[in-house]
């Protein structure tokens, strides 16, 4: 009868220990945890300048090997040196002083429309930012994508269905192909 006395104890003296040591595991789980960086602060961690990206953007996903997924609450527009069309989701791939792989924004040279597929910083920073549109690489001052800027839904004057906007406006693919499909 001691020795069954003496396993209880035993038991209850090692439930206590466990008990003990879980503690500062349990409390840390209380503790506030930091909130994730948001894609203005990425962006500079990669030798990027962080007014790439409007600041309508509502979420985004970055993978290990760097490709990203990028979504605006809707699709904008932002006038740097050129107007910038910027569609709902934006994809690519982010290596340190660049992104490949672009898609899902656009822009205007000469009345028309030109998706960009890459940007480019020079190593070590410069003050010129390049845009890879088609086969035409653009030098840019970097200063004006330094600050993050506001959007703007819509261009000036302009009418989502008119033949003159079909030529002016990027569309986003999916209603491009339902203007063909009718």
């Amino acid at each position: 009868m001691a020795a069954n006395h003496f396993n209880s104890h035993l038991g209850l003296a090692l439930a206590y220990l466990i008990f003990l040591i879980s503690i500062p595991k349990s409390l840390s789980v209380l503790e506030p945890q930091p909130a994730p960086p948001s894609v203005w602060d990425i962006l500079p961690k990669f030798g990027l300048p962080s007014g790439l990206l409007p600041s309508t953007v509502t979420d985004y996903v970055l993978h290990d090997d760097g490709r990203f997924i990028v979504m605006l609450d809707s699709p904008c527009y932002i006038q740097f040196e050129y107007l910038v069309y910027y569609e709902k989701t934006i994809t690519g791939k982010l290596g340190y002083g660049s992104i490949t792989d672009l898609e899902g924004i656009q822009v205007q040279r000469f009345f028309l429309w030109f998706d960009v597929n890459e940007i480019k910083v020079d190593l070590p920073p410069s003050d010129s930012i390049y845009f890879q549109v088609g086969f035409i690489n653009k030098k840019l001052d970097v200063d004006q994508f330094k600050t993050i800027h506001s959007c703007r839904d819509e261009v000036t004057g302009s009418c989502k269905y008119s033949s003159e906007s079909l030529l002016q406006l990027p569309m986003p693919r999916n209603e491009i192909e339902e203007l063909i499909t009718e």
